[in-house]
């Protein structure tokens, strides 16, 4: 009830607009009515490599790309709201959250969090805790290195450009099972290192949640 107080509040002097077209919505709403209509839902099978599943709510198309866009580059809006929320509707619905015993979002390193002044994968995290009653956990697992942006890399550079650029904190990680929470996910490297630096951690598992899938051109797909 706090905070849904709070949004009306906020929505008073801010007013709430959909994260993809900008129009003003509800101050509970995610999306306004005909953006909701146009977002495609993911239908896809794809697997990580170590994980226990893996899902997300959107496939990642013209659609959406304009509420990524807000979420990535600092003019978040409502845009962690709306892409939080219906991740853990995605997860609600289909009866994994309940195994969770922690959401650990995918980390930036430091140098980039400060210049962008958030990680968008921890509010995703937060508002996903919010509405799961999930403790969302940021420190479990850290970027140690500067890498090079993913998406200027091919498949197999993504791959190595990841290798040892993370670390789980032991004592945070385990014996717990692992919600790992990212923003969009291409060809699951991101995931896939997270997943093999938590399990040999001791993290009793690790299963993979984002807000987008890229699209691929077979149904099942594999890293």
């Amino acid at each position: 009830m706090r905070y849904s107080f709070r949004r009306r509040l906020l929505h008073l002097f801010f007013p709430t607009r959909c994260p993809v077209c900008g129009q003003i919505i509800g101050a509970e709403e995610r999306f306004c009515g005909e953006c909701t209509d146009s977002l495609s839902g993911y239908s896809g099978s794809f697997h990580i490599e170590g994980a226990a599943g893996f899902t997300a709510a959107f496939d990642y198309d013209d659609s959406i790309k304009p509420a990524i866009y807000l979420l990535k580059n600092g003019t978040d809006g409502n845009a962690a709201y709306a892409l939080g929320g219906a991740l853990a509707d995605r997860l609600k619905a289909e009866g994994t959250a309940k195994d969770a015993d922690i959401i650990v979002p995918a980390p930036m390193y430091r140098r980039d969090v400060f210049r962008r002044g958030f990680n968008q994968s921890v509010l995703i995290a937060k508002e996903m805790s919010r509405i799961l009653g999930i403790p969302a956990d940021t420190k479990a697992v850290v970027k140690t290195r500067n890498t090079k942006a993913q998406k200027e890399l091919d498949r197999l550079s993504r791959s190595v450009n990841l290798k040892g650029a993370f670390a789980a904190v032991p004592d945070r990680v385990r014996g717990k099972r692992i919600l790992l929470v990212d923003d969009i996910c291409t060809t699951g490297s991101t995931l896939r290192e997270l997943t093999a630096v938590l399990i040999d951690s001791g993290a009793a598992s690790v299963y993979c949640a984002c807000c987008c899938k890229t699209p691929s051109n077979n149904k099942k797909t594999s890293v």
